[in-house]
């Protein structure tokens, strides 16, 4: 409760990789409690005006969690949020919106290709799909700052491509051929840009 509002202990997200991980063996209810009950501080304190989507300190927590969690840790917390996508509330706009931006800012293509693993597992099941995790998908297949289509794991093996082109079919329906032609347009302007910052 301190860290969500003084930031103190300041330490606090540097310790969690080890107060999660106790001899070796994540605690998945403590992952999961952590997560959704900071989730839900800082939806409070979005309403409450105190602050913004983009400046909780639960975002900050939430970057930690995902830098320096192994790829076991990364999956339960990231898990633990694609859960939270459910119909139309705060707590799924909160986590559709904590989910696009790890995505956008990670560091590396694993924790990219990581939160799609995540959202596809959910997508290849049976519908209906929950409306939260519909639209989050949507939102990073067709936006083109996420960079999606670009992204090597994508293009990795022709069966995994064909998968996600079905998949962004099923999602997007008529407009699939739209953002398609949207997202390589995109490529083709940031292939000349890049070949003018190295010249």
């Amino acid at each position: 409760d301190n860290y969500m509002t003084l930031r103190q202990p300041a330490e606090l997200p540097a310790k969690l990789p080890a107060i999660l991980c106790a001899n070796g063996v994540y605690n998945q209810s403590l992952i999961s409690a952590l997560v959704v009950y900071l989730g839900t501080v800082a939806i409070n304190q979005i309403q409450g005006g105190k602050s913004t989507l983009a400046t909780t300190y639960a975002m900050d927590v939430y970057k930690q969690m995902v830098q320096s969690l192994d790829a076991e840790g990364r999956y339960i917390v990231l898990n633990t949020m694609a859960n939270q996508l459910r119909y139309p509330n705060s707590h799924t706009n909160f986590f559709s919106f904590v989910l696009l931006n790890l995505f956008l800012d990670a560091e590396n293509e694993y924790v990219q290709e990581q939160i799609t693993r995540v959202l596809l597992e959910r997508l290849i099941v049976h519908r209906p799909h929950p409306w939260g995790l519909l639209i989050t998908f949507i939102e990073l297949i067709k936006n083109v700052k996420y960079g999606f289509w670009r992204k090597a794991f994508i293009r990795s093996a022709p069966e995994m491509e064909r998968v996600f082109d079905s998949i962004a079919r099923s999602c997007l329906g008529p407009s699939y051929a739209a953002v398609q032609q949207q997202q390589q347009a995109a490529a083709g302007s940031a292939a000349p840009a890049a070949a003018t910052t190295t010249a």
